[in-house]
């Protein structure tokens, strides 16, 4: 039996509405957990991308794969695995600001997990990090204790290690 893995699979498309829903519904009827999916524009313009990270065997990855290039307006969708790509999470935290000038410790956290703060008031400072998802769970249990007000955490963004061939395309794409 195959492994399971992660694979970041990214998907550039027109920008339509309705396109994420139907995206989504192609892993929703294969009972597939998408584990962080993230859109934005791409290095073409008109041109979207949406990073999706699921973790699944390679052979069920080329039939998702291979699902998604056949909705009309995705232009061209790859997978690649870990190895394969560079990638990078974001996050913040939202913690009490009395902490900050009370716990040395947060300051050594901030600058030991090479993360920044933002911003700082009265009720609250702000704190951000990118990196690797583990880098963000660690720092997470390392504010833990000090009570975190809030915490959002983006979806991966990923670009491949080889060259691709998909800027030419959507050069063309884009004339």
């Amino acid at each position: 039996m195959e492994e399971t893995k992660l694979y970041t699979v990214s998907v550039y498309t027109e920008n339509n509405i309705g396109l994420l829903n139907r995206i989504s519904a192609i892993f929703q009827r294969r009972h597939i957990n998408i584990e962080s999916i993230n859109s934005s524009v791409s290095e073409i313009p008109h041109v979207s991308r949406f990073t999706i990270v699921v973790k699944m065997t390679e052979i069920q990855v080329k039939k998702i794969v291979g699902q998604i290039s056949k909705q009309v307006e995705v232009i061209k969708a790859f997978y690649h695995t870990d190895d394969e790509i560079i990638y990078q999470e974001s996050c913040i935290f939202k913690i009490k600001s009395d902490l900050l000038f009370e716990e040395r410790q947060i300051q050594n956290i901030v600058k030991d997990s090479h993360s920044r703060i933002v911003t700082v008031n009265r009720e609250f400072f702000v704190v951000e990090k990118s990196g690797r998802k583990e880098e963000i769970d660690e720092l997470f249990e390392e504010f833990r204790p000090y009570g975190i007000m809030q915490f959002s955490r983006s979806g991966r963004i990923a670009v491949s290690k080889e060259k691709m061939k998909i800027s030419q395309m959507l050069k063309a794409f884009n004339q």
